[in-house]
């Protein structure tokens, strides 16, 4: 009987210390990646980024390599949906995220509390109107309908766009970049505004002839095969343009040695003139 009960207790401790190993092991594995303070190139560290597949994934892959041989492996997971990368970052399940631009981080801070900053500014995606109707602006008609998606972020470069060319005029004493539908204090040509709809839907709108107008982001845009300085009824300018995309990390870990190693890499000379030849101006690299 003892024997047996000796059995069972040395059996029961290794159980536990096995049980403490692996959680000990599995806590080691969570500090690496963004958490690390040395790089080994011999023993590179993973570092899971979430991005939207154009041009985002593309630059991620591009400077994957060179990465690599400075001790990161990137874990690239991509997303067609705008809201996810963020709540992911939050809740630690992607260590950082690169899709969305400067306006949208802030509304998604301010409105759901999210403890994220910006790391850097990669890149611009002027965002483009497109018809399959009209030629150009001055071809739309009395109360013609203009497609846009339900992301606030996106208003105000609409409205911006159209207010330039004439078409709206906003309240006064109201910021463009915050503008929303109901700022529109002037509308000669009674444009009736749509704005519930997917943003990764809009290229389907596009292509199905539906709305007068439709707003679409480059990225969808170039990710469907439209190229969006040919394609496009108008494109914003790039100039002065306060929609610059960024990586982004949790509160803290924007100085870490691998956001910025990331980000230096996405902004080497290399990566401006893999930008340049690639897109041909539907992207532009932030200088």
């Amino acid at each position: 009987m003892k024997k047996i009960l000796s059995f069972l207790t040395a059996f029961i401790l290794a159980f536990v210390l096995i049980g403490c190993s692996s959680s000990s092991s599995t806590s080691t594995e969570g500090k690496k990646g963004i958490d690390v303070e040395k790089l080994d190139p011999k023993n590179p560290v993973t570092v899971k980024i979430g991005a939207t597949n154009v041009p985002h994934a593309e630059l991620l892959e591009h400077v994957a390599p060179r990465l690599l041989k400075e001790g990161i492996k990137l874990d690239i997971v991509t997303y067609q949906d705008y809201y996810l990368p963020n709540k992911n970052l939050q809740d630690k399940e992607i260590d950082l995220n690169y899709f969305q631009h400067v306006p949208f981080l802030n509304k998604e801070i301010q409105e759901k509390g999210y403890k994220l900053e910006n790391a850097g500014a990669i890149h611009i995606e002027p965002i483009g109107l497109y018809s399959k109707k009209v030629k150009s602006l001055s071809e739309l008609k009395d109360g013609a309908l203009v497609l846009v998606s339900n992301n606030k972020s996106e208003w105000g470069r609409v409205l911006k766009i159209l207010k330039d060319n004439g078409l709206v005029k906003i309240k006064d004493g109201v910021d463009v970049i915050t503008a929303t539908f109901e700022d529109v204090v002037e509308n000669p040509k009674h444009l009736v505004f749509k704005y519930d709809n997917d943003p990764a839907i809009m290229v389907q709108y596009y292509k199905n002839g539906e709305g007068d107008l439709v707003s679409i982001n480059t990225n969808f845009a170039v990710d469907a095969g439209i190229n969006p300085k040919a394609d496009s009824v108008v494109i914003e300018s790039g100039e002065n343009n306060p929609y610059a995309n960024i990586v982004v990390t949790r509160a803290g870990d924007k100085d870490k040695i691998v956001t910025k190693k990331i980000v230096e890499a996405l902004k080497s000379a290399d990566t401006v003139k893999f930008i340049e030849d690639k897109y041909k101006g539907a992207v532009l690299p932030v200088k």
